[in-house]
């Protein structure tokens, strides 16, 4: 008890709040390969659509339906839109799983876990911060992609109004904001991915089993979406609503999906952050 009273006396500036700041967590990850390649990847796929399209030629449905992706060439705007919507289901997945499910395993897994916890940061403290700096990582991801998108499609097919496959259009300043909303949704939604991914990084070691098991789990929520039988208890699963957005890019957007889903989305995840936070508070990180 006595050692334990010296220790105190002599660090009595010592503030937990200012252990692993937030800049210094997030210097760490952005030199990653992984975050590197993430980014890369992202950047690159405005310009591998663009060329796919410049080699089969403008989209065509083939039917009498008018989708999305048909008008993907109608102006910068669109280009950017059909980026996000081919991309939400799976691709932005596995940033927000890698960012979020990464972090706290991959320290354990080079054994310097225990050197941080010893420095000394507190475990919430830890936690905070490799959480906010992963939710950030995150968020820069899917801003990427479509401002990447938007410049490249820009300077392909012009600077226009946003054409609704359903009729009509979207001026292009209206058009930019509803794309930002579409991000935040698209964000929101995936705090599900990020709160599996992060619970699953606290309790094992390998940073390859909870990225992989949050992609999986989200996976099965897909599947499950697919299955009709299910009815009504499809409005619990965070994936009936992760296309909630397209009520967005309508001349009047419609926005009872989009709250719906952000309430489950927002409800799961802070359910699985908690049990991250409870679970890491008397995980033994030393064995």
């Amino acid at each position: 008890m006595s050692t334990l009273v010296e220790r105190t006396e002599v660090a009595s500036g010592y503030r937990a709040g200012r252990t692993l700041p937030l800049r210094v967590e997030l210097a760490r990850q952005l030199k990653r390969r992984r975050t590197l390649v993430m980014g890369g990847i992202l950047a690159a796929l405005p310009f591998v659509l663009l060329i796919a399209f410049a080699i089969g030629g403008e989209p065509d449905g083939g039917g009498d339906r008018i989708t999305l992706m048909d008008t993907a060439t109608a102006s910068g705007a669109n280009f950017a839109a059909v980026n996000l919507f081919v991309s939400a289901g799976f691709l932005l997945v596995i940033p927000v799983a890698l960012f979020c499910g990464d972090t706290v395993a991959s320290e354990a897994g080079w054994s310097s876990l225990r050197y941080l916890l010893a420095a000394p940061v507190p475990r919430a403290r830890l936690l905070w911060s490799k959480l906010v700096v992963g939710l950030g990582l995150s968020l820069a991801a899917m801003i990427l992609l479509p401002v990447m998108a938007l410049a490249v499609g820009t300077a392909a097919y012009g600077w226009g109004p946003l054409e609704i496959p359903t009729g009509g259009s979207l001026a292009p300043g209206t058009a930019a904001q509803r794309l930002v909303v579409v991000v935040a949704f698209i964000f929101v939604s995936q705090l599900v991915t990020a709160g599996l991914a992060f619970w699953l990084s606290t309790k094992t070691d390998a940073p390859l089993g909870a990225v992989g098991g949050a992609v999986g789990l989200t996976i099965v929520g897909n599947v499950l979406d697919a299955v009709t039988a299910l009815g009504d208890w499809r409005d619990f699963l965070p994936a009936h609503w992760q296309f909630a957005w397209a009520d967005a890019i309508q001349p009047n957007a419609e926005w009872s999906g989009m709250i719906q889903g952000t309430a489950v989305s927002i409800t799961y995840a802070v359910v699985l952050f908690a049990l991250a936070f409870r679970g890491f508070a008397r995980k033994d990180v030393v064995s």
